[in-house]
């Protein structure tokens, strides 16, 4: 098999081949999951990542491709910490009940312009239907994704918002590296 990079359309005829067919590792030196929002009314930036994530993926012969990608709640890191330690408690994540945020992947669709990633999320005990849309490239020994996933945190039960200052809408940004088994 080639080892050289490959295009989105490549990879989904190898999808489809079978030749991606077996179990498949997220490699965590190698991929990140960045949160980006909006404070003060919308007028300041927040950004953040977190620092330790996992993640697997199998991948059938017919090329149904099922997975899991799981971040540490505790691990956000928005270089600010008292903002951090806030993110953490019961107003946000409340990694002391929680402490993980999980996205399932129950397919990966293909298209010649890359695939949606439709799945559910879980945050804070909470699972919701989520999909993103993703770029693909990769080799016949690891895969990588690069997708945005928006998200209403409401919809998890996250409401805190002194005075209407923190954006509800937030952006999941995911750089995703899946190295054969």
């Amino acid at each position: 098999m080639a080892t050289e990079q490959q295009t989105s359309a490549e990879l989904r005829a190898q999808l489809q081949g079978g030749r991606l067919a077996g179990s498949w590792r997220l490699d965590p030196s190698r991929s990140q999951v960045r949160l980006k929002s909006r404070s003060v009314w919308g007028l300041v930036p927040v950004t953040g990542v977190f620092r330790v994530i996992s993640g697997n993926a199998d991948v059938s012969p017919a090329g149904e491709v099922t997975g899991t990608i799981v971040v540490a709640a505790r691990s956000v890191d928005t270089n600010n910490e008292k903002r951090d330690v806030h993110l953490r408690s019961a107003d946000f994540f409340d990694v002391e009940n929680h402490p993980d945020i999980t996205f399932t992947v129950d397919s990966v669709r293909s298209d010649n312009g890359g695939g949606e990633v439709p799945g559910s999320l879980t945050v804070r005990g909470r699972t919701r239907p989520a999909s993103f849309g993703v770029k693909a490239s990769g080799t016949d020994r690891d895969v990588t994704l690069d997708g945005e996933l928006q998200v209403n945190r409401a919809d998890f039960g996250l409401m805190w918002n002194r005075i209407g200052m923190a954006s509800m809408d937030n952006t999941i940004t995911v750089h995703a590296v899946f190295t054969r088994q």
